[in-house]
Order: C-alpha cells, then structure tokens, then sequence
C-alpha cells in the first residue's frame, strides 16, 4: 500500500478522499490555491501545499506544479477525484513519467474513452448499443446539416472532447442548426481547448442510467449495477438514485446493461472505477452515451448499496492489488437518494451565490451520509463549480428514504449564502418523482409545473381582492350610488387585475 498520496483535488471530493486515507492509514497531502488557503480540505490533510492564484488553470490544472507538490512532499501517488484533471491522460502519462502512481485508469484507456467519437466506435465494435449519430465529428456546417437530415430532428451537437453539458445544444430544427453549431463549438473550446462537435439523435424524454463498474490491473472486473441519473439541470445531475426505480422493477436490465458495460471496458483494457453512462427510452430499449473514466460525484449511492467503498478499492487497486470480489458476490441492498447542494439560487435561475456561511446546522442520524466541503464561517469562493455537499440517504425501500431525505432537508440550513435546499424538497415532494416518473426533462416540466401554478395562484387571489372590495364598497357606499357598482371602483381598484383574469 502506498504511504503518502497528493489529493489533487478541492472541495468536498479532497475531503472525502483525505478521510479514506486517513481510515486506510495513509499520509494525505492537500493542494490548495489562493482561494483554498482557508478550506475544509487543507484543515484536515496531514500536510498541504500552495500551487497557484485562485484560477484553476494557474493551480488545479497546472499538473507541472501538482507534481512539484508530490515530489516536494514524497507522495508516492496522486488520487485526481473527479474534474480537474482526473480524466486528462496527458497528466495520467506525467505521473508516470515522474515515478508517481496515478490513481485511475491508464493513459491509454483514458484516451480511447475520452474522445466521445472514440467511445462510440468503441462501443459499437464491443457489441453494445449507441445512439443514432455520427461516428466523425462534424466538419462543417454542410456536414452537420447532412447528418441531421439522416438522422431526423431533433438531434444534440456534442462537444467530442468532453461531458458535462458543457459544448451541447439541442437543436429543434435546421433554421437552429448554425447558429447552435457556433455556440457549441465556442463552448467547447473554452472547455476542453478543443471545438470539435458531432451529432446524435435527441431522444425524447430519456431517462439517464449509468453502470458502476470496477476492475483491478489483472484483468478482472466487475460492475455495481446502476444508478439513476435523470434528474438533471442544464444537463448536470443534481438528485441520483440506487437502484434506479426503473430498472429494480425490470431486473433483466440490469443484467444486460451491465454486460454492455463490461463489454466496453474490457475492450478499452480498463482497470479501476469507471462509469458507463446509458440513455433508456420509453421502451426500456438501452443506449450507450459515454465512459467516465474517473470517480462519479454520485458513487455515495452505490456505496451505500452495495456496502463496498469504492475510493478505498480505487487505492488497494492501483497499489497492485488483485479484486477479491466477483460478480455473484456483489448485492443490492435497500435504496439510495442522493441530493447535491449548490451554493446557487433557484429564484434567480439558479445563479452561483458566493459569500460566507454564516451559520450551519447539518442533518444526522441514522442512514444518513454527508459529504461535505464547508464549515461555518467559510467564505465560498466564486472560481469554482458551487458544489458544496452532498447529503445522501439510505433505507430499506424507496418510499422510507424518501421520508428520510425529506426529514434531512428539513434539517438542513445553510445561512448567509443562497442554496437549493427548498428546491430539493420541493421536487421530491411532488407526486411525479414520488411515482418514479423521470426523465431528463423531468426538471424543466417541473419548474413549468411550479410557475404555472404559480400564475393560476395570483389570478385567484386577484379575483377574490376584486370580488371582496366589490363586497366592501356596496355595503360602505352612500345612498345616492346606484347598485351597480362594478364601474365606479374599476378605475380605481381593478385596474391591471381585470386584465389579468381576461
């Protein structure tokens, strides 16, 4: 086992590594930036280091300076936690080059994954099933009106060097397709320093299904089963679930997207955690996306699950370790809700909201977990994601953990910072994600659910004011005032409401 490993990493994710170290016996060595100096990370790290200014491309992905730091404290490994550069096989390849083990997959892997074009073909070649789309990114604007045309409307631009939303555009028809095309490549240039996009079928309503999967520098592997991914905004997840409701009620499926996962990741010679990432449409017919070579901010679910710790195997692996586990072996176990806290407010189309935490009172008690990055007094910085925790749940059934997260949510506050703790209670208390009815759209129909209610709310409330104040004037009014009333207080009190409720 390794006696020293550099977190390369911030935020809850360095926190939750820096305790596993910790439990495993290991010497843990934080990075931090300028913005970091006062973080939840580099309090509790054995030992830290300064890398940079507050821009992550002057610190956290400068892998030059994070080696430096791994020499300069004797760290025989570097764990990347997810972002940053944990998917960047050029770094996997620094690490190499420096004696230093990468906690992850190999450069080589990483490649052949990481390109999203790649990764189709990929997977077409291991047998598992894609989305309908092209295998080459597009060249031009005539290629991708060609390919769209093939394919049908609506269709996704993606951008082939990433994920996470970032370089994607739905486009609805071929009047749409330029200008989302200019947009999706711009993004993804900043992004991924690379505006290379290709485009696939837009399925309607899908849900988003993903597949754990694990394996050591033997040649074995095993997958976790799923969890489901479908709630999301602006194409980032904010609530997961193990198992996915879908797939717990149609168990074939999980051993058939497991297959297809394990498919690709022998094809692709993977070893450590992984997830395959799956679209399921309204047939239950299954559809490869891409492989996320890394650990997913979402693997508490399956923890919790599955009893396994997935960063505790993702350090036995990588120090040579061979997998004990095999696929009998692995069960399922009640049911996981996962809910990401972000330092954003949702009345202002979820805007970042930096500034201190002037007050925290965080949830606990029974088959409660909570991963978190911040404390009270802590000044969230605005150069990073707003990620701030992660509050996950565990119980017997899916209807008892979603009383336990709601009981959770309720306890959970957050003060001086704006965050989406109402939001979360809102959702899982509405009566479409209490029936399992997701999809990815699931959020946006919400949020039109909610401010359609909304207006149907003033317009009540409108006409019960009009109708009280009509009351109010016909008993109040002088004897000489003719009973019909309605067009003396019209000018005066229903104005602009009369309009409203034509």
């Amino acid at each position: 086992m390794f006696h020293k490993v550099l977190v390369a990493n911030r935020g809850e994710i360095a926190v939750r590594l820096i305790r596993a170290l910790r439990e495993l016996g290991i010497t843990s060595v934080a990075v931090f930036s300028d913005a970091d100096r006062a973080s939840l990370h580099v309090r509790i790290a054995d030992e830290a280091e300064h890398i940079g200014p507050a821009p992550s491309s002057e610190s956290y992905l400068r892998s030059d300076l994070i080696l430096a730091a791994a020499h300069k404290h004797g760290a025989d490994a570097i764990h990347p936690g997810y972002g940053f550069l944990s998917e960047d096989a050029g770094f996997a390849d620094d690490c190499k080059r420096a004696g230093v083990k990468f906690i992850g997959p190999s450069a080589d892997s990483i490649r052949r994954l990481g390109s999203k074009i790649d990764g189709r073909r990929l997977a077409k070649k291991a047998g598992a099933p894609v989305v309908p789309g092209t295998d080459e990114p597009a060249t031009s604007y005539e290629h991708a009106r060609d390919i769209a045309r093939q394919i049908g409307y609506p269709v996704l631009l993606k951008a082939v060097a990433g994920g996470g939303g970032k370089g994607m555009r739905l486009v609805a028809s071929e009047a749409d397709l330029d200008s989302a095309i200019r947009d999706a490549r711009s993004e993804a240039e900043r992004a991924f320093r690379s505006g290379e996009v290709y485009v696939e079928k837009a399925l309607q309503k899908p849900r988003h299904i993903e597949i754990q999967v694990l394996g050591d520098e033997h040649g074995h592997l095993i997958h976790l089963g799923e969890r489901e991914c479908s709630l999301q905004r602006r194409h980032q997840k904010v609530i997961e679930e193990c198992p996915s409701p879908l797939v717990a009620a149609h168990p074939e499926m999980r051993t058939a997207m497991g297959e297809a996962a394990l498919k690709i990741a022998r094809a692709a010679g993977y070893y450590n955690a992984g997830t395959a990432e799956f679209l399921v449409d309204s047939d239950r017919n299954f559809y490869f996306l891409e492989m996320n070579t890394r650990l997913q901010v979402e693997h508490p679910v399956t923890e919790l699950v599955t009893g396994l710790d997935l960063v505790h195997w993702q350090l036995r692996i990588a120090a040579g370790e061979r997998l004990t586990i095999q696929q009998q072996d692995v069960a399922w176990r009640g049911s996981a809700i996962e809910c990401r806290l972000y330092a954003e407010d949702p009345d202002a189309d979820f805007f970042p909201s930096p500034g201190v935490i002037d007050s925290l009172e965080e949830p606990a008690g029974p088959g409660v977990r909570l991963d978190s990055g911040v404390y009270e007094g802590w000044r969230v910085p605005i150069d990073y994601d707003p990620l701030l925790a992660k509050l996950t749940v565990w119980s017997q059934d899916r209807p008892s953990a979603i009383a336990r997260i709601l009981r959770t949510l309720a306890e959970y506050h957050v003060g001086g910072i704006k965050n989406n703790i109402r939001f979360f209670r809102e959702i899982i208390n509405d009566p479409e994600f209490r029936a399992a009815r997701l999809h990815t759209s699931f959020i946006a129909e919400f949020l039109d659910r909610q401010a359609h209610a909304k207006t149907q709310e003033s317009a009540e409330l409108d006409i019960i004011v009009a109708l009280a104040a009509a009351e109010h004037y016909r008993k109040h009014r002088p004897a000489a005032v003719p009973r019909d009333v309605g067009s003396q207080i019209s000018p005066w009190l229903l104005e602009g409401r009369w309009n409203n409720l034509r």
